[in-house]
Parts: structure tokens; C-alpha cells; sequence
């Protein structure tokens, strides 16, 4: 059987950290969890390390601050790579990313996917308890990217993504340059380029209930800026 391992980063999730892992658990019941957490002043590292399922079937790497969401994931997917997992779950700890996704996606990666993205824009995918502005600001931002990119992907942005190890493995991630949510834009270009198997899969993702959005305009003006730089110079640099 494959080893499987579920990626969260985190940053004050202590509402969340506990409830989301027991769930995943619950229905991947033999996939590991990798909890990133950027220095948590709230006790999340804590909580983790606390919980009866630590160092055994979850993990945890702490770090010295607030670095940001793509070198959580670097440091994750690395840790993985390290560790011979052949499957990587993106997720977030808010539960936005539902859990009960996670057998479907597995699933479409057994049939010959390499890049299973938890899609919001697919037919059977959608947002809930979102404003206009953060459902249209999210449309712009797949729309802008699948523009200048000139690929097909219809949420180029979304966070709760799979992966098999040997896409990770391929992808160059110490030459990655983004940090915010456009790490999710360039890891998918990425993989795009390299001519893997991309499939998207319908989620209804849900706004947080506990904590604060770490969304804000300097994380918007990098994905403007960083996927005209990705079309421009990523072309052919990512290797197989």
C-alpha cells in the first residue's frame, strides 16, 4: 500500500488543528498528517504535540517564524520526499478543504492522475459563505492566470490539491520562487509544463469558521505580478 501523507501548514489554528486531523483520520484512516507550523503564538505546535496520535501516525516541523505558505509546503513536500511517501495532500487546517474529499481524490490518482486539484470551478465544485467581492476576486485571479499561462486548468489557485511524490520530485521546488497563493498558480504550471497528468476534481469549499483569512493585498499583488514572470521565464526550466 502506498504511503499517503496529508500536508498542513499553520499559523494560529488552535480552533481548528485538532477537529480537522481526527477527520482526516476518520476517512483515511491509514494516511499519515504533517502539521508546518510558522511559529503559532496560539498554541497550535502545542496542541499537536500533545494529541495521542503524535510521532505516530502525525508529525509535526516547527518553525522559527512566520514564513509563509509556499515554504511550508517546500519544507513539507521535502520532508515527504525524504520520508518515501508516494502520494501528498495539500490542506488547509480551517476546514475549507473538506476532509471527506480526500478517498475521492486518492481515487482519481489510482485510475493515472498525477495532479488531482480539488477544483471550485468544475461543474459539482463551488464556494459557500463567500462574499461577491471574495467569489469574484477568485474567478479574476483563475481567469488571469489561465489567460497569461495559456493553460486549460480552471482553478488554478486553489489550495487542496494531490499529488503523487514524483510530480514533487520533478518540479525544481527549491528554484520556486512564489511564497503566497500563487505557489499553488506556479506548482501547477509546473507540473503542467512537464507534461503530467493533470485532473480536476469538483469540491464545495466552505469559508472559515474559526480564525482569520490570511488573504490580504500584498498576497494579491504578488500572484498579479509573479504569473506574468512565470510565462515569461518558467517556460522549459522545469526538468522531468
Amino acid at each position: 500500500m502506498e504511503k499517503i501523507l496529508i500536508c498542513i501548514p499553520t499559523y494560529n489554528e488552535k480552533e481548528n488543528i485538532l477537529a480537522i486531523i481526527q477527520k482526516i483520520f476518520f476517512f483515511l484512516p491509514k494516511a499519515h498528517v504533517l502539521v508546518v507550523d510558522d511559529n503559532s503564538s496560539d498554541g497550535t505546535a502545542k496542541l499537536v504535540e500533545e494529541s495521542e496520535f503524535y510521532k505516530k501516525s502525525l508529525f509535526l516541523i516547527k518553525r522559527s517564524g512566520k514564513k509563509g505558505l509556499g515554504r511550508a509546503y517546500i519544507e513539507g513536500f521535502c520532508w515527504a520526499i525524504t520520508e518515501n511517501y508516494q502520494v501528498v495532500f495539500q490542506c488547509d487546517a480551517d476546514f475549507s478543504h473538506n476532509p471527506k474529499y480526500l478517498p475521492f481524490m486518492l481515487e482519481e490518482l489510482e485510475k493515472g492522475a498525477d495532479l488531482v486539484i480539488g477544483s471550485r470551478n468544475v461543474p459539482g465544485g463551488g464556494v459557500e459563505n463567500w462574499s461577491f467581492f471574495r467569489k469574484t476576486l477568485s474567478r479574476f485571479g483563475s481567469f488571469y492566470a489561465r489567460s497569461i499561462l495559456l493553460v486549460s486548468i480552471q482553478d488554478l489557485t486553489g489550495g487542496f490539491n494531490a499529488y503523487r511524490v514524483a510530480v514533487l520530485k520533478a518540479i525544481d521546488l527549491q528554484g520556486i520562487r512564489s511564497n503566497g497563493y500563487v505557489f499553488q498558480i506556479e506548482l501547477k504550471y509546473r507540473a503542467s509544463l512537464l507534461g503530467f497528468r493533470l485532473l480536476e476534481f469538483p469540491i464545495v469549499f466552505k469559508d472559515r469558521v474559526h480564525g482569520v483569512s490570511k488573504m490580504n493585498f500584498k498576497i494579491v499583488l504578488e500572484a498579479f505580478w509573479h504569473v506574468i514572470y512565470l510565462r515569461l521565464f518558467q517556460k522549459g526550466k522545469a526538468k522531468k
